[in-house]
Parts: C-alpha cells; sequence; structure tokens
C-alpha cells in the first residue's frame, strides 16, 4: 500500500477546521485534525507546501518512521505549528491502518481497557446564581463531572464566559484580536466562595473541575490549591505557565488538591520534569497538538509509571477527528483519567460524521474501523473559513498578561 495523494480542506461549519485527507493506492483513505485554533493557515500552508510532497509514495503502515521523519529530519523540532501538523498526519495514518485491517484503532494499540471513558463539560455562568443554573443543566443531562467557571464580581471580562447568554466561543472574527483584562486579587478571592457554594448545592458524587488558565504565579496557584482542598476538585488545571515546570514544584508543596496541566505542550519534553517528578496528577496533552496517536502513547506509558492519568484536551475548537483519535487513545491505555467534551454546532456535526455513542456522561466506541470517523467534503466546501482571533488579556494597569 502506497500512498498516492494528500489534500488539506479547511473550512467553518461553526468555527474554523483544518483537515488532512491522506489517500492510498487502495481507495482506503484516512483523515486527521490539524485544527490550531486562530493560526489555522499556518498549519495548513505548513502541510501542503513542506510535509505532503514528503508523505506521497510512503507506506502508511510505517506511522513510526514517517512521524520520526517529520519530527526529527526536519531539524527545526517541536512548536505548535510543527507538532500540529505532524499530529495530523499521524492520525490520518492510524485511520488508513484501522481501515485497511478492518477493525477498530483502539485494537491496534492494545485493544480495551474499558468499556466505556467517562467525560467532562463545561458549566459557565456570568455571576454565582447563573453558574449554579448551568451546572445544575449539566448534571440532569446526566454529566458525572463538569468544569465551573463564573464571572467574577468587579470583572468585565473572564475566560470561559460569553457576556451574552450564547455559548461560550473565544475565537472572534477579526483583523486583530480583541483585549480583555484581569485582576488576580478579585479572582482568588471569589472562587473558593463559588466552590463552596456549588459543593453545597450539589451532592459529593459530582466531580468538580476548575481552569485557571495559566494566569496565576505559584504562591498565588498554591493559595487558591489550598483554599479549595474542603470542596474535594477532581482537579485544578493550568493554573500556572508552565514554561518553567520547577515553578510546580511550589505549588505541590503547599496544596493536596490534584492539578492538571498540559493543553498547550507539544512534546513529552514539555511535560517530562513533571512527570517524573510527580508534580502533577493528570498530563492534558491532546492528540492532534501533541503530534499524534504515536508520541501520546509513550507519553502515557511514562506517565503511568509515576501514577499520573490522561485528561487529553478537547474543546469544540478540535474537530470530532481529534475527539475519536483521543477515545480510542483512551479506551486503550491503562491510565485514562476523564475526556473533556463540550459538543459541537449542529452544522459541525452536518459535515463530521461520527460514529461513537454519548450517553450520560459517558462515550462508549463503536466497532466501526478506523477511527470511526468521516467527512462530506461536499458540504465541507459550503463552509468558508473567515479569520478569527483568540483574545488577549492585559491586567487592569495595562500590563499584557497570560490568557
Amino acid at each position: 500500500m502506497k500512498i498516492i495523494k494528500a489534500e488539506v480542506i479547511v473550512c467553518a461549519p461553526g468555527r474554523n477546521f483544518v483537515t488532512i485527507k491522506i489517500e492510498t493506492d487502495q481507495g482506503i483513505y484516512g483523515l486527521g485534525d490539524a485544527t490550531l485554533n486562530g493560526r489555522e493557515l499556518a498549519v495548513a500552508t505548513y502541510l501542503e507546501k513542506h510535509l505532503i510532497p514528503c508523505l506521497i509514495g510512503r507506506d502508511p503502515f510505517d506511522s513510526e518512521d514517517i512521524w520520526h521523519y517529520f519530527y526529527r529530519g526536519v531539524y527545526w523540532r517541536r512548536g505548535a505549528v510543527n507538532m500540529t501538523a505532524i499530529g495530523a498526519i499521524d492520525m490520518a495514518l492510524w485511520d488508513i491502518k484501522g481501515k485497511a485491517l478492518d477493525v477498530p484503532v483502539y485494537k491496534l494499540l492494545g485493544g480495551k481497557s474499558r468499556q466505556k471513558l467517562m467525560a467532562y463539560t463545561h458549566a459557565q455562568g456570568r455571576d454565582m446564581e447563573e453558574t449554579i443554573d448551568k451546572v445544575a443543566e449539566k448534571v440532569a443531562q446526566g454529566y458525572q463531572a463538569v468544569r465551573v467557571q463564573s464571572g467574577v464580581p468587579g470583572m468585565k471580562d473572564i475566560y470561559g464566559i460569553s457576556n451574552d447568554k450564547k455559548s461560550y466561543e473565544p475565537a472572534i472574527i477579526g483583523q486583530k484580536p480583541i483585549e480583555e483584562s484581569w485582576n488576580t486579587s478579585k479572582y482568588l478571592n471569589y472562587i473558593p466562595k463559588l466552590f463552596s457554594k456549588v459543593r453545597e448545592t450539589f451532592s459529593d458524587d459530582l466531580h468538580l473541575l476548575h481552569d485557571a488558565h495559566h494566569r496565576l504565579t505559584p504562591i498565588e496557584a498554591a493559595r487558591l490549591g489550598k483554599e479549595l482542598e474542603p470542596f474535594n476538585l477532581f482537579w485544578l488545571e493550568d493554573t500556572i505557565p508552565a514554561e518553567l515546570q520547577e515553578g510546580f514544584k511550589l505549588l505541590r508543596q503547599h496544596t493536596s488538591t490534584p492539578l492538571a496541566v498540559g493543553e498547550i505542550f507539544n512534546t513529552i519534553y514539555d511535560c517530562q520534569d513533571l512527570i517524573t517528578n510527580q508534580l502533577i496528577d493528570y498530563i492534558r496533552m491532546t492528540i492532534a497538538h501533541g503530534g499524534g496517536i504515536t508520541p501520546m502513547l509513550k507519553i502515557a506509558s511514562l506517565a503511568g509509571l509515576y501514577h499520573i492519568k490522561t485528561g487529553c484536551h478537547g474543546p469544540s475548537d478540535l474537530s470530532p477527528i481529534n475527539l475519536a483519535a483521543c477515545l480510542h487513545f483512551g479506551t486503550a491505555i491503562n491510565n485514562f483519567g476523564i475526556q473533556e467534551y463540550m459538543g459541537y454546532a449542529d452544522l459541525t456535526m452536518e459535515v463530521f460524521k461520527f460514529s461513537h455513542d454519548f450517553k450520560n456522561g459517558f462515550f462508549t466506541m463503536s466497532e466501526a474501523p478506523g477511527l470511526g470517523i468521516d467527512m462530506d467534503f461536499e458540504k465541507a466546501k459550503k463552509h468558508q473559513y473567515k479569520q478569527a482571533y483568540l483574545p488577549v488579556n492585559r491586567l487592569e494597569d495595562g500590563t499584557l498578561h497570560s490568557w
């Protein structure tokens, strides 16, 4: 079997997505998600101009060598654009292999380690009362794990919260990013009060999660983790910028609240110290941005040695192809923790055909060969890309801060 063609499809059924379609001389094709929110065309161009020409003629079953060819062979390693492009190719190759052998991808990764996969979703409100109502809605839908975000008194804009009652979409169509503002003190004073009310309202059986979105210093994060301990969070996510992995040592010394990080990581080198020093409890790298299934299997194996579980990033700004890949990965590995799932717009699901079942907060895998995902290519053509940016964030005095 040889790869004879590969094309990049950029479309916007509800929002922007980038997909690679790799075709073989046996009529089998595989799909990979190459979406990088706010930088979609950078990945698309990198694939079209640099990687795809080197892919033609290769055997798709040689996914290990192809991965190293594009990672080691390029010389300029790592980086979000590079690793998302490689991840998309790797995803599509596993899809081809599963289809060629007429088995789901998870059976090629070791088979089932579980019968179903727990997912968490997002509940967010502009104030505490609305947030409680949103959590109740998610519980009524059957979710057993909910990420709770809320507007903060005295702050106009905050990550995860829409200013109207529509679902939250951070990528805004326009020529440049919008600017939001941030006040750490107001946030730290409010969030423990929020979780006190949430835990008072819902049973201890409900798993609660929260995302600080890299906005704290280690000692600020330590304070937050300590004050949230009575509410038994499933995890506290992305408290500090993780480029300095040593920052987690200080954080870990001060709180027993479980810690999760890694949605913006691209390689094992971004989390090696965090894993081997047991500074986190969940690694959040996802298949698309982490370079594909091939390297993520190795990261999961390393993490498992140190009692660390996975919690793959899975927002609606990554396509259902990435979600399917994450579910196959999570089904096969022993140390799966939880899968993020925000759901998709109806328009998105008219283009992407998803075979796996979701009910009462859990996914169960279909027996469809490959990743169990397909695409209506004609419908995709009707939804044209529109430039959109993620916001940037400033402190109230104007200093640029982590978004």
